[in-house]
């Protein structure tokens, strides 16, 4: 693989829904380099840092372009406010192209799942299962008509094998529906929230396809942009007070004072470490809280949220 660094020039910019943008890079000094459906690069930031945005197979794509999509995040701490700043002409440094989310290279057949910004690496996915003449179909989930982007390409792409669900009408995504007559052999690709994922693993393995053909790519919340600094977490059954180093999350602080904490992923996308909150303001950084859950600042994932309080008080 080419791990030299691409410089990437704007071409073009289109709003596709009021918080979703598409943008269209040419390489500077050098070649487009080969990917395959599901491969990201990552954008170098001007303040430090990357994020990694899927690349596109939109239809029609002029050669030598690369395509991204980027959701505006409404807490965003750098990564998305820059890609929509982006003017044509801006020049932007990036990786090469990664892939941890490929598709099977066999001729079985495929269901896709996208929620949201997920669909940018499904797009790409359906793209290529048709050209290769595999069969598969695609559900695409948002909340409410008008914020599901790329829907005129996946029309042009997908055809007859794309299905639109919506969470407020009658079109909302039914996953063990979705799932229903699906051979055992076929490969099931999920992108999108935490929650989606889960749902879509779950019923999956229900219907007796198999572990290893299920795959997924979670979407994660972007990285704090300030460094960290220590808080104290207080238990609420005890009173202890233990602080919690810049670079320790509160599960190892809890850990080094002895106590056993129930966790599993310790990225904040699995929810098994969810904790109450009775005091203080948490700096939420994980995936799986709700908007409204995190504003209400009474729980948190405790593997990678921090504090914005100088100390919380835990139901511990």
């Amino acid at each position: 693989m080419d791990t030299h660094p691409l410089r990437l020039k704007v071409q073009s910019v289109a709003a596709e829904t009021p918080t979703i943008r598409s943008l269209l890079f040419g390489v500077e000094g050098g070649a487009v380099p080969r990917w395959q459906a599901g491969a990201h690069i990552r954008v170098w930031l001007p303040s430090g840092g990357d994020r990694p945005y899927s690349l596109m197979a939109l239809p029609g794509l002029p050669e030598g372009v690369l395509a991204l999509g980027v959701l505006r995040e409404r807490t965003s701490t750098g990564g998305s406010a820059f890609m929509h700043a982006l003017e044509i002409g801006d020049v932007v440094t990036a990786s090469a192209p990664v892939n941890n989310f490929p598709l099977h290279e066999d001729d079985a057949p495929a269901l896709l799942f996208a929620g949201g910004i997920g669909i940018t690496p499904i797009l790409s996915m359906a793209a290529e299962l048709k050209a290769r003449g595999v069969a598969h179909h695609l559900h695409y989930a948002g909340r409410a008509p008008g914020l599901l982007a790329f829907l005129p390409q996946l029309e042009t792409v997908c055809a007859s094998t794309l299905s639109i669900h919506y969470d407020n009408d009658a079109s909302c995504l039914d996953i063990a529906a979705a799932l229903h007559g699906s051979p055992a052999n076929a490969h099931v690709y999920v992108c999108g929230p935490a929650g989606m994922i889960e749902a879509v693993k779950t019923a999956a393995l229900a219907r007796g396809i198999a572990a290893d053909r299920i795959h997924d790519e979670l979407f994660k919340a972007e990285p704090p942009g300030a460094p960290n600094r220590p808080f104290e977490v207080e238990l609420k059954s005890t009173g202890e007070v233990i602080t919690v180093a810049a670079d320790r999350s509160i599960i190892e602080a809890l850990e080094a004072a002895g106590h056993e904490v129930l966790s599993d992923c310790r990225r904040g996308d699995c929810g098994i470490c969810q904790c109450g909150v009775i005091a203080g303001v948490p700096d939420h950084r994980d995936v799986i809280l709700s908007d409204a859950e995190k504003a209400s600042n009474k729980v948190m994932q405790i593997c990678v949220s921090r504090a914005k309080s100088e100390r919380l008080v835990l139901d511990l």
